[in-house]
């Protein structure tokens, strides 16, 4: 959604600054997506008084307080349920769910998939540190099978969630994966998720410094990102590698890495990435890779064109009022059976 540029300030990230202290720990990677989502709001077109944070519970949830806009700090899990009674009651709003994976993918659960399957037109960014960090290092729904934690002292034996799989399960129609060691993309991400007309869900691997240190190394690390991720595009190649010499190739029904020029594979065999595709199957697959095997899928993997409940939900108002017989409270009160007393 945008406003009328003409009618709207030039902002600067400094006009979404607050004056509240941030108190996240030093080297948190939450800073990282303050600062993105901060430099992405100037360019959304959108006034500022039409921002609107929503949180829920974690470290991650304190978003509302460090962006100067309309904020809505709530309760564990809720976060998703509130901004739809925001955007539902004000749709010109521009509402960002800020939350993480144990806000989000535990207590909030049901809310996640919710929101996605209704396709609300609100922006939720999902913090994912793999790990409880405001409570102290208890294992979440994301944390790897096997990881010890202050909970699972002998390794966790629950299997974790992916985000971006129970999106797809739920017919989300936009999402994307970014990283906290890489600002620039973020922001540009977080513009592309606020374009979008329907619910935007983006997952950023987020590092908590002190309870779950390193936990996206192998795949953020300057040394081995380039081998490790690939940064999908609608339209370009699936190629990574930091020689730009490896690529997706689709092995019977499944994703395979090949490098270029070798075991007869050519360019022309790599895959083209459809982030438009209404088919969420090969989005799936990308959600799904992981190392060692795969490169991470990183970037807008999927941005479906579906309808937006909200304004679903402001024309079968309008079309009810239209055809009805009955206009006002007075009318309603007398259109049936009465009775005196």
């Amino acid at each position: 959604m945008t406003d009328n540029l003409k009618d709207i300030p030039q902002y600067t990230r400094k006009d979404f600054v607050s004056d509240q202290e941030v108190k996240w720990c030093a080297g948190c990677g939450d800073f990282s997506i303050l600062a993105a989502i901060q430099n992405a709001l100037p360019e959304l077109g959108v006034s500022k008084e039409k921002f609107v944070f929503v949180s829920g519970i974690g470290c991650s949830s304190r978003f509302p307080y460090y962006v100067d806009t309309y904020g809505f700090h709530g309760i564990h899990g809720r976060a998703a349920a509130i901004a739809s009674g925001v955007k539902l009651a004000n749709p010109d709003l521009s509402v960002w769910i800020m939350t993480g994976d144990g806000d989000s993918m535990a207590i909030g659960g049901n809310h996640f998939i919710h929101i996605l399957r209704r396709n609300i037109d609100v922006n939720y960014i999902l913090f994912n540190n793999q790990i409880y960090g405001l409570t102290k290092g208890q294992y979440s729904p994301t944390t790897p099978l096997g990881q010890k934690t202050k909970t699972s002292p002998f390794g966790t034996i629950e299997h974790p969630f992916k985000p971006g799989e129970l999106a797809m399960g739920a017919e989300g129609t936009f999402f994307a994966r970014a990283a906290d060691t890489n600002p620039k993309q973020m922001k540009e991400i977080f513009i592309e998720a606020a374009k979008h007309k329907g619910t935007s869900l983006v997952e950023v691997l987020q590092n908590c410094v002190i309870f779950n240190n390193k936990t996206h190394v192998e795949i953020t690390a300057k040394e081995t990102r380039d081998d490790h991720q690939v940064y999908l595009e609608h339209g370009k190649k699936m190629i990574f590698g930091k020689e730009g010499n490896k690529g997706l190739v689709l092995d019977g029904l499944k994703l395979k890495a090949v490098v270029i020029g070798e075991d007869g594979y050519t360019m022309d065999d790599i895959l083209v990435h459809d982030a438009h595709s209404s088919d969420a199957a090969m989005a799936f697959l990308l959600v799904r890779m992981s190392l060692p095997e795969l490169p991470v899928a990183m970037g807008v993997i999927r941005a479906v064109k579906a309808a937006v409940y909200n304004d679903l939900m402001v024309q079968q108002i309008e079309d009810v009022k239209a055809n009805s017989k009955i206009s006002n409270m007075t009318e309603l009160i007398n259109s049936g059976n009465t009775f005196t007393l």
